[in-house]
Formats: structure tokens, C-alpha cells, sequence
């Protein structure tokens, strides 16, 4: 293998190409627009592709946006528009470094992959779980992405859960993988400890899509397993957007059975959510793998652990490596509702302990950093064309 000590980006810009980017919510987005900015703060020339939004709601941003005349869907009729645009622009990426950072664009460049004219001189390309199992589920995707690999000049994912589970399926990826594990939003910042206050209401809080995968109705039949001397002093709040599906139906008719508040919040702007964040004694997100989707992560929890709050889930996916048990938080093994309901009253009972692991998330939120993976993806060692 031969190695060069030159930067990647000596191979031309970086055309980060995506379906999740601002105003979309979530994990991905979120790490899509830290790695996007990160790299542009190393001094590399980046311009970014995303899906089409309003023009009144852009911000601005360290690097070049372009938005493409497509919703950002992983349908068809989108995937063809994606596929149109690389195309006409074939000349200008072929000798560029394109970066796709989640599985919308690599399902276009699985069929593009095909014309060498189109190929780009780099391609870098970062899994976060759930398409792993996508691709590798039918013959005819994993024989895709497996030749979409082995032209990646780097591959990367959050956790070494997702890593394993990439080289489980993909082994071709083994002499190009990194790790690039997410952290807290570069806006963010870690609220100090909070000042002891008049014993209220104990807030559990989740924040996340409404979805089955996330787990809320199981943290709601958890709390309403508690005895009801516990039950009287919660409160259970849910902030997160509707998804497709009668989810958000079920979750609600299961909440008016509750005699505890359940407050429905919607999706929330960063500042209001920050707010939220602070009113709150215990974090909840307890996802499941379900069918062929994973927690892959979870940057969410970073985020609750940095405004102090201990954290309750579930032992799934790469959750251990955002949650350390027992030190920022309580980890469960999923399907054991009396365990999780332990779990709660747990912490609900012990202000020392919820402080302890307050304290504890703090520090463990802030110890990775966005340039660090930037860095990974893009930094000082290259593995040659044809090594």
C-alpha cells in the first residue's frame, strides 16, 4: 500500500452531497451540517448540495449551499432528479473529492458508479447503521454498495458498533475505515449545574420523531407501571415531530390513560428546546431495533447529558457509546419493561444519584469535537489511486 503524507483535499474541492441538511431535523442532518462546517473551518474548500427548502429560513454558512430542485426523499422519482444533476455536472465532480455522508445520494451513485466517465477522483462516504442492514438485506443493493466501497477512497461511522456491523457485511471497507464519532453541535453550549430548586414535579423529557423505533410509548407504559405514590410526582414530556404511521395517534390515546401530565411539545426551535432541556430531571430515549433500522447512535443523548440530565435507554445498536452506564446513565436491555421501570424509579428516587450522573454527562458530552472527524475524513493520510 503505498501512502502519501499530502491532504486529501489536494485532489480538488469537497462536494458534500446530501438529502438531510438544514432545515431537516435529526442525528444525520446534525452531522452532515458539524462535519460540513469543521471542514471548512481546516481551510478546505467545501460547497455543499442539499435538498431544496424555503429561501426565507436560510442562514448562513462557512462553505458554498447549493440547493437542488429535489424534496430529499429516498423515492424513485427523487433519486432520478439527484442523478440528473450529478450528471450534468460530471465534469466538475469528476475531479473533486464527493462526500456522501448518509444513504440517500449513495443509492444514486450505486447506479452512476457504473459509467467511468462520471466517477469521481475521491469518494468518501460515512454509514450511520440502519443502511447497512438496507444494503446488505438484498443481493442485488449489497453487490452495489460493496463495488460503491471499494471505489471509496474512505469510509467511515459514528461507533464501533457501526463499524463492526459495516465489516460484517462489507469487508471490503476494512483497509479504508475510520471512526468519525459525532459531538455536541458547535452552537451548543454545556449549561453549568443547575441551582437546587423547591422539589417540584420530576420531568421526564424525550426528544425525537414520533416513531416506534424511538421508544416513547415504552417510556410511557414504564412510568405508568410505577406505583401511584411515584406516578404523582411526574410529569412526562415529548417533544418531537409527527411521523408517518398512526404512531402519534397510539401514543396519544396511550397518554390520556395516564394520571400524570403528558405534554405533547411538537418539534421546538434550538433555543426553545434549550429551555426545555433545563426544566427536566431525567432523559429518556429508549429506542429499539426495529426491522431493519438501529440506533446507531444517538447524538441526542450527548446533548441531554451536556445540560445535566442522567439518561435512561436502552442497550441497543451504538447507544452504549453515547450513554455510559451507570456513570451518565441507566442502560436497559430492551423488551424488559420491569427493568425499565426499575430504572426510573431508580433515579426518580435518588437526587444524589440524578446529580451525580448530571454532573458526570457533562464532561463526557464534550470529549469528542467535530474537527477531529473532519479531520479523519479528509486530513493527512491517503491511501494512493490504485494502492
Amino acid at each position: 500500500m503505498s501512502v502519501s503524507s499530502s491532504p486529501i483535499s489536494a485532489a480538488g474541492p469537497i462536494f458534500l452531497i446530501t438529502h438531510e441538511f438544514y432545515p431537516v431535523r435529526g442525528g444525520i442532518a446534525t452531522f452532515t451540517e458539524e462535519i460540513a462546517k469543521a471542514t471548512a473551518g481546516l481551510g478546505y474548500e467545501v460547497e455543499v448540495w442539499a435538498q431544496s427548502a424555503p429561501p426565507q429560513i436560510e442562514k448562513s454558512w462557512p462553505f458554498r449551499l447549493r440547493r437542488l430542485p429535489l424534496k430529499g426523499s429516498h423515492d424513485l422519482w427523487c433519486q432520478l432528479r439527484l442523478a440528473w444533476q450529478l450528471v450534468r455536472a460530471r465534469r466538475q465532480l469528476r475531479h473533486a473529492i464527493v462526500y456522501l455522508p448518509e444513504p440517500g445520494p449513495m443509492m444514486t451513485m450505486m447506479a452512476l458508479q457504473f459509467f467511468h466517465a462520471f466517477r469521481p477522483r475521491r469518494l468518501v462516504l460515512t454509514f450511520h447503521g440502519s443502511e447497512i442492514l438496507k444494503f446488505s438485506r438484498s443481493p442485488l443493493r449489497r453487490w452495489l454498495a460493496g463495488r460503491l466501497i471499494r471505489h471509496a477512497t474512505r469510509v467511515s461511522t459514528l461507533t464501533n458498533y457501526t463499524q463492526e456491523l459495516l465489516l460484517a457485511s462489507f469487508p471490503e471497507a476494512a483497509e479504508k475505515i475510520f471512526l468519525t464519532p459525532g459531538a455536541l453541535r458547535t452552537d451548543f453550549v454545556v449549561v453549568p449545574p443547575k441551582p437546587v430548586r423547591p422539589k417540584g414535579k420530576i420531568i421526564v423529557l424525550t426528544v425525537g420523531r414520533l416513531h416506534p423505533r424511538k421508544g416513547q410509548l415504552l417510556t410511557l407504559r414504564a412510568l405508568q407501571a410505577l406505583a401511584p405514590e411515584v406516578r404523582a410526582r411526574l410529569e412526562y414530556w415529548i417533544v418531537g415531530g409527527q411521523s408517518k404511521g398512526g404512531y402519534g395517534a397510539t401514543l396519544r390515546t396511550a397518554a390520556a390513560e395516564s394520571d400524570f401530565t403528558v405534554n405533547f411539545l411538537g418539534n421546538l426551535p434550538d433555543d426553545e428546546l434549550a429551555e426545555i432541556y433545563d426544566r427536566a430531571d431525567i432523559f429518556a430515549m429508549t429506542s429499539v431495533n426495529l426491522d431493519h433500522s438501529i440506533e446507531g447512535f444517538g447524538l441526542v443523548y450527548l446533548e441531554a447529558a451536556a445540560h445535566g440530565l442522567p439518561v435512561v435507554a436502552h442497550n441497543v445498536g451504538g447507544v452504549a457509546e453515547a450513554v455510559r452506564d451507570g456513570v451518565t446513565g441507566l442502560l436497559v436491555p430492551a423488551h424488559r419493561p420491569a427493568q425499565l421501570a426499575a430504572a426510573f424509579e431508580r433515579l426518580i428516587h435518588d437526587d444524589t444519584l440524578r446529580q451525580r450522573m448530571g454532573n458526570a454527562g457533562r464532561e463526557w458530552a464534550g470529549r469528542n469535537c467535530w474537527k477531529q472527524s473532519a479531520e479523519a475524513l479528509f486530513g493527512h493520510r491517503e491511501v494512493e489511486d490504485g494502492a
